[in-house]
């Protein structure tokens, strides 16, 4: 190499690191507030009632109510050209779904068509659609003229209000609000303007400006929540489950929730700053009526504002008495109103028919449902082989090892250090001898090096986005100077995906998955660390109206890149950084760069459950904290939560200490040992619960109040949540906690999961707390699946026997499901499982079929039987059990047997029954 290449690598290699080091941890100033982003500035000033617009010319086009936005000063004439009104369209679809869009008139000449993001609504939703007829009329009161009123679903209507303009949904009879847009008339739409001469546009922050070649475009609305305690959801905050107020007298917070995919290192908890990801749907519930939701589907910056009590006491506005109301703002950058409003009444109802409009989440394939063990990073290829033969000789299950960017020839992704990995086939083909997989990264930011073949190709191609001149756009990232495929466009998608074949990923075999991380995208010297907002993406889209989807897209693309890699047979397995909705169709998130400090162990919590909420079942925190050295309690305690987040991995930063389990001294091994073979024995309820989300769309995890949604006193718990329907656990949170508070909802009782000791639901236990677990109870009258045989990882147990818990409930009764099929490919959709309901009640436990007739094209079976049924809460201990079995009869005597997890109380067991999972059977307790 020439001395003055390498003293000029040298230089932009300094140069990345002192940029690297000046964004490691948050730094307040890199990121704009409300105050410096103009549009939410523009709009936070507006005031109630301000909206003049009215909804004029009526009618009903291809079974949709259709209207024109005017302003009330206007008189109407044929062709509105000076005006530009806006295009209103509600549609109505079934399962009480309304959506709203509101656009400019592209008829009437607009620099050009504003962006709708496309491939979120899965193609099957229009399937849902409810043809109008007719429209009926009614004037509401106080108002000069008529209003629209359609059916929306059995109890609801939806209501377009014509003077002044709102839309809303009401109870039929009662008329009660659910959910309404510009009650308060903070409704605002920026059109598209072509520049005129002197006009200035541009925007700086710091030492970027931004070019905004078609002016201010930004939207911004009101929207209520009625009969409603609290409200919940628009993900990715590092805070409460419960959303804070952020405006209003006294609140908390100043600054609204910003939804902007940002690379954040080291992000504070409890504040309403966006992170990694951003998914625009709110929730509300209340005890009075019960759950409602809101979807704004918009890609570009989106702040919202959370009102406190008295924010409107000035405004004049006068609004129908309801008991409860929760307001909020919504403030976008760019894009169109294209919303859709839930109208529940429940919690799962809710996420259901959000589910119905962004797709089901995606069912993962077994092994992605156990223990990850990874690092940034692990060195080569011997550091992968002591590390994997550690796990065995310490008797701890792990099921995936991941390798982070150091393991590539220098920062090229779909490549390997040769120095170091030597022989990556070779390294994953020892894992996979013993059921275990691994993960690489790939990032969306290439290495700009005509030697390298995937920047080649992308070039000449011409597959990156474009700065704002239209030139392929080039940032900074951990590779250094990089570019940025436009993963917007479905041919680039397509061409990424084949970058997964094992032609093109070079050293990758079947068992290789993959992470993408820095997909916001990340980029070290843009503004905020991203891409500039006035890059340009394919159909002459500005990266201002796709930010928050970019990653949606990237993660897309993957995925389908490992489902053409197997050849449309297996599962793909892909984690994501950023986050979108819809994401939950393509495979797994994490709440990114933690820290090990107790109070982000804390906020894990509240995170994982707003995921889960807001369509991401698979979500979990890196266990241990990313950044910082975790004291062995705390790593202890962390291990014992995440063992119950439905993305159980440990994960940290290159420069901390190594923390692999058994690192920290016998007894701390013990214990996490423990913790993971918790998470191995419940294997098969989990997964039982990823099948239950990937076809209801409710969450594996959940909040207290989505289980009992009449009860006040779990409304704002986001210390303990709910694993299903059947499982409570309450994390703990403190340095050298003796005692926890945990409110056991519910009028039946809980069972310890280790000791099977009862108490009673509805109060809160005063409870000794031991450095052995932390609290985690199994409802009565549920039955739970597990296999307690311990082996090397969750593939090897595949065809190892399962123990059914039994928690009778006060009527001596509980039930339960199993769901089992295959674990990795797509047979399962087309009814090759699975799927048992088990009933206990009058004395018989029956195993019913819940898997439809198979068609004869694709089967599962299994030889698999259940070794061990165990009952808790039993108020008079049977002497004997008679099993049929095909017209036969065996008796099976009937004894104590301490649960696998601990010593506790003693229980009543039928031990070895023989039955298989696949057939129909009942046991009959005398």
């Amino acid at each position: 190499m020439k001395p003055q290449m390498r003293n000029l690598n040298l230089f932009l290699f300094l140069l990345l690191s002192l940029h690297f080091i000046s964004v490691l941890s948050w730094k307040r100033e890199e990121f704009r507030n409300c105050n410096q982003t103009p549009f939410c500035k523009r709009a936070r000033a507006r005031k109630p009632g301000s909206c003049s617009l009215l909804a004029r010319h009526v009618i009903i086009s291809d079974g949709d109510v259709t209207a024109k936005l005017l302003p009330k000063n206007h008189e109407t004439s044929e062709d509105h050209h000076e005006i530009n009104p806006l295009l209103l369209t509600l549609s109505l679809y079934q399962d009480g779904v309304l959506r709203l869009k509101i656009d400019e008139d592209p008829s009437l000449g607009p620099p050009k068509k504003r962006f709708e993001v496309p491939d979120v609504i899965v193609p099957e939703f229009s399937n849902n659609k409810l043809w109008l007829q007719r429209i009926s009329t009614e004037t509401i009161d106080g108002d000069t003229g008529p209003s629209s009123i359609v059916h929306l679903a059995d109890g609801y209507e939806a209501v377009l209000r014509h003077d002044p303009f709102e839309v809303y949904v009401r109870e039929k009879g009662s008329g009660n609000r659910v959910i309404s847009l510009n009650s308060h008339g903070l409704f605002d739409f920026e059109p598209l303007t072509a520049k005129g001469e002197g006009e200035e546009w541009e925007e700086s922050f710091r030492e970027n400006t931004d070019t905004r070649p078609y002016g201010p475009q930004s939207i911004s609305f009101d929207v209520s929540f009625y009969a409603a305690d609290f409200v919940y959801g628009i993900p990715e905050h590092a805070t409460s489950l419960a959303l804070k107020p952020t405006r209003g007298p006294g609140v908390e917070y100043s600054e609204p929730y910003r939804l902007f995919n940002l690379d954040v290192f080291e992000y504070i908890h409890d504040s309403p700053f966006g992170i990694y990801g951003s998914i625009p749907f709110m929730i509300s519930h209340g005890k009075s009526r019960g759950t409602s939701g809101f979807f704004w589907l918009n890609a570009a910056e989106m702040q919202i504002d959370v009102m406190g009590a008295g924010w409107d006491a000035d405004s004049g506005i006068s609004l129908p008495s309801e008991k409860t109301r929760i307001d909020t703002f919504w403030m976008s950058e760019a894009g169109i109103v294209d919303a859709f409003f839930f109208v529940g009444p429940g919690p799962k109802d809710v996420v259901r028919q959000y589910m119905s409009v962004t797709g089901m989440p995606a069912m993962p394939q077994l092994f992605a449902t156990a223990y990850h063990q990874c690092r940034w990073n692990y060195r080569d290829e011997e550091d992968v082989e002591d590390v994997d033969s550690k796990f065995d000789e310490h008797n701890i299950p792990y099921d995936v090892l991941w390798l982070d960017i150091e393991h590539t020839d220098g920062k090229r992704y779909f490549t390997w250090d040769r120095m170091l990995f030597p022989h990556p086939e070779e390294m994953q083909r020892k894992l996979a001898a013993k059921g275990r997989h691994m993960v690489t990264i790939v990032d969306p930011h290439i290495k700009r090096d005509d030697s390298y073949n995937v920047h080649k190709e992308a070039t000449k191609k011409g597959y990156y986005v474009k700065d704002a001149s239209g030139n392929d756009f080039d940032g900074w990232c951990w590779s250094g100077s990089s570019s940025y495929p436009d993963m917007l466009n479905p041919e680039i998608r397509s061409w990424w995906a084949d970058r997964f074949s094992f032609e093109h990923y070079v050293g990758s075999t079947p068992s290789l998955y993959i992470w993408n991380d820095m997909n916001e995208p990340s980029v070290f010297n843009g503004p905020e660390l991203t891409m500039p907002r006035d890059a340009l993406h394919y159909g002459d889209v500005e990266h201002r109206e796709l930010h928050n989807a970019y990653g949606y897209y990237f993660h897309m693309a993957t995925a389908n890149g490992l489902v053409k890699r197997g050849e449309g047979k297996d599962r793909p397995f892909v984690l994501s950084r950023a986050l979108f909705a819809g994401s939950q169709r393509h495979g797994a998130v994490w709440t990114g760069d933690n820290s090990a400090e107790w109070d982000h162990l804390r906020v894990s919590v509240p995170m994982v459950l707003t995921l889960g909420l807001t369509g991401l079942p698979f979500s979990g925190a890196d266990v241990g904290g990313f950044f910082g050295n975790p004291e062995p309690e705390l790593l202890v305690r962390w291990y014992q939560l995440g063992a119950y987040y439905p993305f159980f991995r440990a994960h940290a930063h290159h420069d901390t200490k190594r923390r692999e389990p058994w690192l920290f001294g016998e007894r701390n091994t013990e214990l996490i040992r423990d913790a993971i073979h918790v998470r191995y024995t419940l294997i098969p309820y989990f997964y039982t619960l990823f099948r239950e989300a990937n076809t209801s769309g409710v969450p594996v995890v959940r909040p207290l109040w989505m289980e009992f949604p009449s009860e006040e006193a779990t409304f704002s718990n986001d210390e303990a949540f709910m694993v299903g329907n059947s499982i409570l656990v309450q994390g703990i949170y403190t340095e050298r906690a003796k005692v926890a508070s945990v409110y056991l909802p519910g009028r039946q009782s809980w069972y310890d999961l280790r000791t099977g000791t009862s108490y009673r639901g509805g109060m809160t236990h005063k409870l000794t707390v031991s450095e052995d677990t932390i609290p985690a109870f199994q409802r009565a009258g549920t039955i739970i699946p597990r296999k307690d045989r311990f082996r090397r990882s969750s593939t090897q147990m595949v065809n190892d026997p399962f123990t059914l818990v039994i928690a009778l409930n006060s009527s001596q009764a509980a039930e339960g499901e199993l769901y089992v099929d295959d674990g990795k490919s797509f047979e399962f959709e087309h009814g090759a499982y699975i799927h048992r309901r088990f009933v206990l009640s009058d004395g018989k436990l029956t195993s019913v079929n819940l898997a439809p007739a198979s068609s004869g094209k694709s089967r599962f079976s299994s030889e698999t039987v259940i070794e061990r049924i165990i009952l808790l809460g039993h108020t008079h201990s049977p002497k004997s059990a008679l099993i049929e079995v095909t017209n036969q009869k065996v008796d099976i005597g009937l004894g104590p047997l301490w649960l696998q997890w601990g010593r506790g109380s003693a229980v009543v067991t039928v031990r070895k029954p023989g039955i298989r999972i696949a057939d129909d059977w009942t046991i009959k307790f005398l």
